[in-house]
């Protein structure tokens, strides 16, 4: 029965008892006789308590949907609300949880398309830096040094420092490009490319130390960019923002899975959504992508961490969507769906 027709039946059942004992054998004297007014008591609350407990019964499955509704988050999933109750109250948590399920899908399918297009214009950059700009600079070097061959000593002292600087900058320019295309991760593989960004940030006053198992599962080519990305963000996060001297990066298993971990001695984060930026919610939007878990706190001890557990199976839900594909069928995959064209064809060369 509707919820409706329950509190109107309960408060009918009252109202027709209470002008049934008015017009019944029942008086009550004036003034009033102590036993008279115990029997209207406590029929008054016997009536108020059976209310009470109609509504509380009746109505805690909303409050159940409310406080879940106030702490949704599409970037953090929790478990559904549970459907509970009757009629229009459960109609309306399913509806809820439906709505849920449809926003998620849509969120990781835009995210998807969104992750996609971002490599894709990683890659594109990072080539034009290396085609163009790279080349540009490789015979500007040249030059100068010939230049500086036929030079006079006056000068050739300047021209030796413009050379220093052009090479640095071609450097530079080099180690962005190196950043924006991991392609020691297309070649080599996720360990190698993590060992090779965790040289590239240690320096002077900071210290990067990789402990990486053996004998990892295979979890795909989504799975290794994501936990690429994520400990790469995890490493800028550290180098300039937490102030930290000392960064440990590992890699292990966690059961059929992996466990990525990027932890730090800096000044720590507590964790709140307020303190999290783009980067953050873009390595959360990843995680989210292969069905991982990611974890973003204080450290034990102090510091922060960046924990992102990923599970076997490489569950690209939202690049399956792109790709139209249903992700809740089992054993669909679709390796390399968020790698660029350019950089699936040299992955696959190089192999």
């Amino acid at each position: 029965m509707p919820l409706f027709w329950r509190i109107s039946l309960f408060n009918a059942v009252v109202l027709v008892a209470a002008t049934a004992l008015l017009l019944g054998p029942v008086t009550v004297s004036t003034p009033v006789l102590l036993t008279e007014a115990a029997i209207l008591t406590v029929g008054l609350v016997l009536i108020l308590i059976a209310n009470v407990l109609l509504l509380r019964i009746g109505l805690g499955p909303l409050r159940q949907l409310a406080r879940a509704m106030t702490t949704t988050d599409l970037l953090r999933p929790r478990i559904r609300p549970k459907v509970d109750g009757d009629g229009e109250i459960a109609e309306l948590i399913t509806t809820f949880n439906t709505m849920l399920d449809r926003l998620e899908a849509e969120r990781a399918l835009s995210a998807a398309r969104t992750l996609s297009a971002q490599e894709s214009e990683r890659h594109r950059v990072a080539q034009e830096l290396y085609d163009e700009v790279g080349q540009t600079l490789a015979a500007v070097l040249l030059d100068l040094k010939r230049v500086a061959d036929q030079a006079p000593d006056s000068v050739r002292e300047q021209l030796s420092q413009v050379q220093e600087t052009t090479r640095a900058s071609l450097d530079e320019i080099r180690r962005i490009a190196r950043r924006l295309l991991p392609g020691v991760l297309e070649e080599l593989g996720l360990t190698s490319a993590l060992r090779s960004l965790a040289d590239e940030f240690t320096g002077p006053s900071l210290t990067v130390r990789h402990e990486i198992a053996s004998g990892l599962p295979d979890l795909g080519d989504n799975a290794d960019l994501v936990l690429y990305r994520v400990a790469q963000e995890g490493l800028t996060n550290a180098a300039r923002h937490a102030d930290a001297r000392l960064v440990l990066l590992t890699l292990e298993r966690a059961g059929d899975g992996v466990e990525l971990r990027v932890r730090d001695d800096g000044r720590g984060i507590d964790g709140s959504d307020e303190t999290e930026g783009a980067g953050i919610r873009g390595m959360r939007e990843r995680a989210l992508l292969i069905g991982a878990d990611l974890v973003v706190g204080p450290a034990p001890g102090g510091g922060s961490e960046v924990r992102l557990t990923v599970p076997a199976g490489d569950r690209t839900e939202g690049a399956d969507q792109v790709a139209g594909r249903d992700p809740r069928r089992a054993g669909t995959r679709r390796p390399g769906a968020l790698l660029s064209p350019d950089a699936k064809r040299r992955r696959n060369s190089a192999r």
